[in-house]
């Protein structure tokens, strides 16, 4: 084993590569916009270069003449072929309402107001430049300080939100020996996946064909057709392989219905592929947030009452929320509890899912204040934790079905030196450098949705597996692989998985953290109906080395069926008796708790996912992060050498990939803690960083030294697969411990993140 690929502990399986590794580094892992189309035209879009005002003319004619141009659409001659369509987090596809050239307004920076095709992407680029957009400029509201924005409550602006609360949290703080009483904010963050925001479509006769990055091919497919008014069954999208997403492709958004009636228009395929400035405004994105986060506690540690309120920036028109006090209403025995979340409404597009979108801003804020709550108590921060730590909900009182999050700080303080932590803030230093040290916790909750598959398995021990779930570069490929080849006794190598295109069986979107779990289940109940069928046929025979063996006896191991004895029949002679070369089985599955309707649910494009608080436990991902900063004593330079984090998972099906994912979210963290922040120029609200040279993010010499531990943990009330989800669970903690150690080396505190130099200066 290597560091890469960590030795199996208890309820592990084998770290195997990437079954999908190969196709990638080598070039032939085909992405949407890699698809080759016959005769493609090329689409390019104008965008809005302010953030609200009227359009008063478009002047064509300049752009009109580049040769090869074929067509401009505007607001002018779209005429009513594209419908609207409900917002995703309505239960809609849609990941905003805000549909390009639907009139002469204008809602945001960077909207679609044109789309120009022409026969060269050089040609439609050209054009696009050449057209002339002229409008009337309304003064913009940016952002949370601005004039003219509106604010509402969550839970008004939402049926499905509801603002936790438990006891007399007022009361509580009023009469609490120690509180702590602060705001935190948290930077608007955009995605920048390496494959830029991509649609092709064509048609044949009434059919229409996509090929775009999806994290849901069935509810873009739904989508599609509710768009275009046309029966969802003669859409067909394509997406098997996904060149970075976690929640930008997760919708659908207004692009995709634009292409597709170019292509109709022009009888001949169009290929659109987005500028990465564009992706900042034509996609979501994560919203800025603010916190103002009150904990009381006793003298001696123990927490009596934890109050947050929450403000969050969404479009005009959307009702867009993640309201993260669902989760952290849970995380310790605080007592009395009270929340509220508000969004606040601007000039901006939509914001929309981004890795851990409710836990990652919220997290931050509860973890900062646990810190500086433990830091007035005079109290080491794990051993606060650990006074206050639960194995019940504090809200509802039910149990958690499990939670290591003491045992995962217990092996990352043991890694990390933590014992050799001196608490006074500013007295750790070598030579001209600041130390600190500084830890929070990861909590991520663990989502199951409805899944159907199909299942081939044939004589020579050959399997496909069906369905159309995503790997959007977590290792599903594998990880399903994996799961189907224990389940059915079979060779890895031997196992095909086929992902991502809307003619397979339904699977969930790839969001949540779900899939494994998910698709785990219905993988499960379709291997074991392929195992009863060759188990009966083996036992019920009146020859053969198991013949009058019930199925319970029965073990499918390395290509056979083996019984209590060791006795074995080969799958070919098993297959004579059942008179048939192949066994195909399609299963749906749909997880306990949850109404049988859910398949048909998925089935039109609306995924069902359950979990976290929801049911009659609280099943939870737990982590604990730890970080050593060192800051220069005179420059104020901020660099991370050392983080170590732990995790528990339940069972954890590759190693390898699970190490990749937490140990990608950890990097992400630091860049949301040092580096990640869109500038908003307030005046125009227009994004100014709308580029890879002027967003920061982490790069190689920001990473040192990063240790991911993974920790034992078996968990039977979860789901048939018996895991949780930890894609989007490593990101979590990273911010708020980063910033306490910024504390723990400087005493100063800083309550927003990024941090920068300018803040300790």
């Amino acid at each position: 084993m290597s560091i890469a690929a960590p030795e199996p502990g208890e309820n592990m399986g084998r770290p195997e590569p990437r079954i999908d590794g190969r196709l990638k580094v080598t070039g032939e892992a085909r992405y949407p916009s890699d698809v080759a189309v016959p005769n493609p035209a090329f689409a390019f879009l104008v965008t809005s270069a302010i953030a609200k005002g009227r359009i008063t003319s478009i002047d064509l004619e300049s752009a009109r003449v580049v040769p090869g141009v074929l067509e401009i659409l505007t607001y002018q001659n779209i005429g009513n072929e594209i419908h609207d369509a409900p917002l995703f987090s309505a239960g809609g596809p849609m990941g905003t309402t805000i549909r390009p050239l639907k009139s002469r307004d204008i809602s945001h920076d960077g909207e679609i107001l044109a789309m120009v095709l022409a026969d060269t992407y050089e040609a439609a680029r050209e054009a696009a430049y050449k057209v002339g957009i002229h409008a009337s400029v309304e003064p913009p509201s940016a952002g949370f300080d601005s004039a003219g924005t509106t604010t509402e409550a969550a839970s008004e602006a939402s049926k499905k939100h509801e603002d936790p609360r438990v006891g007399d949290a007022e009361g509580a703080l009023a009469s609490a020996q120690v509180v702590v009483d602060v705001e935190y904010n948290t930077s608007t963050m955009h995605h920048n996946p390496i494959e830029l925001f991509t649609t092709t479509c064509l048609w044949a006769d009434d059919h229409l064909v996509v090929h775009e990055p999806s994290q849901f091919v069935y509810g873009m497919k739904n989508g599609i057709a509710k768009q275009l008014n046309m029966d969802p069954a003669k859409v067909q999208v394509h997406s098997a392989f996904v060149g970075g997403a976690f929640g930008s492709k997760g919708s659908l958004t207004q692009r995709t219905a634009l292409v597709a009636v170019a292509s109709r228009r022009l009888n001949r395929p169009v290929k659109l592929v987005a500028t990465r400035d564009q992706g900042y405004t034509i996609a979501t994105y994560r919203a800025e947030t603010r916190h103002h986060v009150r904990l009381g506690a006793s003298a001696d540690g123990k927490l009596v009452a934890y109050a947050h309120e929450g403000w969050e920036i969404t479009s005009r028109p959307d009702a867009y929320l993640v309201g993260g006090t669902e989760d952290t209403c849970r995380m310790y025995d605080f007592g009395n509890v009270v929340t509220h979340v508000n969004i606040v409404h601007a000039d901006r597009n939509t914001p929309g899912f981004m890795r851990s979108p409710p836990e990652t801003p919220y997290m931050y804020a509860l973890e900062a204040a646990m810190d500086e709550m433990s830091a007035k108590l005079g109290l080491d921060p794990i051993e606060f934790r650990r006074m206050n730590d639960t194995q019940k909900d504090p809200i509802t009182g039910k149990p958690y079905s499990s939670r290591s999050l003491m045992t995962c700080y217990d092996e990352a303080a043991k890694s990390f030196g933590w014992s050799k932590r001196n608490h006074a803030p500013g007295s750790m230093r070598d030579g001209d450098w600041l130390i600190g040290w500084g830890c929070a916790t990861a909590v991520y909750p663990t989502n199951i949705g409805p899944a159907t598959a199909r299942i081939r398995l044939t004589s020579a021990g050959k399997v496909r597996v069906e369905t159309a779930a995503h790997d959007v570069g977590t290792g599903a490929y594998t990880v399903i692989a994996q799961m189907t080849a224990q389940r059915l006794g079979v060779k890895l190598e031997n196992v095909e998985v086929v992902l991502g295109d809307s003619s397979l069986p339904p699977a969930p979107v790839a969001g949540g953290s779900n899939t494994t779990a998910s698709v785990g289940g219905v993988v499960f109940k379709a291997c074991d109906a392929i195992r009863e069928k060759l188990f009966r046929a083996a036992g019920s025979s009146n020859e053969g080395p198991l013949a009058g063996r019930s199925a319970a006896e029965l073990d499918l191991v390395d290509g056979a069926i083996r019984g209590p004895s060791g006795e074995t029949e080969e799958l070919e002679e098993t297959f004579k008796r059942l008179g048939a070369g192949v066994i195909e089985e399609y299963a749906e599955f749909t997880p306990k708790g949850q109404s049988e309707g859910g398949v048909g649910k998925l089935y039109k494009g609306t995924p069902v996912l359950s979990g976290g608080s929801s049911g009659d436990k609280l099943r939870f991902a737990f982590g604990a992060e730890l970080v050593e900063v060192r800051i220069h004593a005179r420059t104020r330079e901020i660099r991370v050498p050392r983080i170590v984090g732990a995790f528990a998972a339940g069972h954890i099906v590759n190693p390898r990939t699970a190490r990749s994912q937490l140990m990608g979210g950890m990097i992400w963290g630091i860049g949301h803690a040092l580096h990640e922040k869109t500038e908003i120029d307030e005046r125009a609200a227009r994004y100014t960083n709308d580029n890879l040279a002027e967003y920061l993010i982490p790069v190689n010499a920001d990473i040192q030294q990063l240790e991911v531990i993974l920790v034992p943990e078996r968990d039977d009330d979860l789901n048939p697969a018996g895991v949780k989800g930890l894609g989007e669970l490593g990101n979590i903690g990273t911010a708020a411990a980063i910033a306490s150690a910024v504390y723990h080396a400087t005493g100063v505190r800083v309550r927003h993140v990024p941090i920068r130099i300018e803040d300790l200066l």
